[in-house]
């Protein structure tokens, strides 16, 4: 009786699996097409949106030059894009080793914004008082320091009472956020913007060029760096087997606690660099955005680069890219708003989606050969 009721019960009409493995060629076709997808709706979306592309609809090609002319137009805008690319790719490098750790670190934006007020907080306090080569070297350590204090705690927690790590780094997001209002408050009580620091510049020359080329230099050593320490040490090996399974990482004795903390330390320390970076070499001053979201979409550009550090290269570059030209898209078209933003959205939406595809495989019932449908 059972087995004839289990006969009778259909197969489902859409069934899903994993793949185990797809051709590189395979998978790139589908990232491409996802590309020519998400443009194609991203333009039909101006084309019903931006009043300008309405009521002149020759202009689309112009929406789509944006993107390219957005970093292309001049040579000041393709440093802008390198340097760009270089924040939040060092952002991106720092929550890698935690993500490959499956220790989901959402804290970026808050470590990274500690890391900006430990550099700032020293230059302020100590600017003109020691040499500028001097002080630029307390303003790294204070801002590692800031970063590591802010990765670590979430890590301790972790290990000694099992809290949500993911809760638990969204809320100090916060905590660093009114933590740099506080001193804001303490250096400028008038209210007023702190405005640009005289002392610890990353470069003294006054071409903003300068110091961008720093910038990328040390976050593209920093990028080969972190890549060894993760696929060819102990340290990249230990976190590995911990993101694939504690238990047997215990099993093999790996201290696990000890990998969360040393690990989290890690992408505090990291975090903490990106922030003097910015404090030193961009800002000279600190607000409560100075990291501009940047730690939320290092999430993105690590997981799309699935936790590679080399593919980062590419990953955040294509989300400064397309940033850029939302940025030139508001200039052209006079668009106010979210409009632009709404743009890269959509794109990013289908990138990351077609990720879906490469990873599963949809099953459709199959109809038998008397034309019904098979059980």
């Amino acid at each position: 009786m059972r087995n004839e009721t289990e006969a009778h019960v259909k197969e489902p009409f859409i069934r899903m699996t994993k793949r185990a493995t797809m051709p590189l060629w395979k998978s790139w076709l589908i990232r491409i097409v996802a590309v020519v997808a998400a443009l194609a709706v991203s333009g039909l979306l101006a084309f019903i949106l931006i009043d300008k592309l309405k009521a002149n609809p020759g202009r689309i090609g112009d929406f789509y030059n944006c993107f390219i002319n957005g970093v292309f137009d001049s040579t000041t805008m393709v440093w802008k894009f390198f340097k760009g690319t270089a924040i939040l790719l060092c952002i991106s490098l720092a929550v890698t080793p935690a993500f490959r750790m499956r220790f989901w670190n959402i804290g970026a934006e808050g470590q990274t914004l500690m890391g900006v007020l430990g550099a700032t907080s020293v230059a302020f306090y100590l600017g003109g008082k020691m040499p500028e080569w001097a002080l630029l070297i307390v303003m790294l350590v204070a801002a590692l320091f800031y970063g590591a204090i802010w990765g670590i705690v979430p890590a301790v927690f972790k290990t000694l009472s099992n809290t949500n790590e993911t809760l638990f780094t969204l809320m100090m997001n916060y905590v660093a956020t009114f933590l740099v209002s506080y001193f804001l408050l303490k250096w400028v009580p008038s209210g007023n913007a702190l405005g640009e620091l005289p002392f610890g510049h990353l470069s003294n020359s006054n071409k903003s060029e300068d110091s961008y080329i720093i910038i990328i230099v040390a976050v593209a050593i920093l990028t080969v760096v972190l890549y060894f320490y993760l696929n060819y040490s102990k340290h990249g090996y230990e976190i590995s087997v911990v993101g694939g399974s504690e238990n047997t990482a215990r099993y093999i004795g790996i201290n696990v606690k000890k990998v969360i903390i040393r690990t989290m330390l890690l992408s505090g320390i990291l975090c903490g660099f990106a922030g003097f970076l910015i404090g030193s070499g961009l800002n000279h001053s600190i607000t409560t955005d100075a990291v501009g979201g940047q730690g939320f979409t290092a999430i993105m550009v690590s997981w799309l680069a699935k936790f590679n550090p080399i593919f980062m290269l590419i990953t955040s570059g294509l989300v400064i890219f397309l940033q850029m030209g939302a940025e030139k898209i508001s200039e052209v078209f006079d668009v106010q708003g979210a409009m632009p933003e709404i743009i890269v959205g959509v794109i990013l939406l289908f990138i990351i989606g077609c990720e879906f595809f490469i990873n599963y495989q949809l099953h459709f019932r199959k109809k038998n050969a008397a034309g019904g449908e098979n059980k």
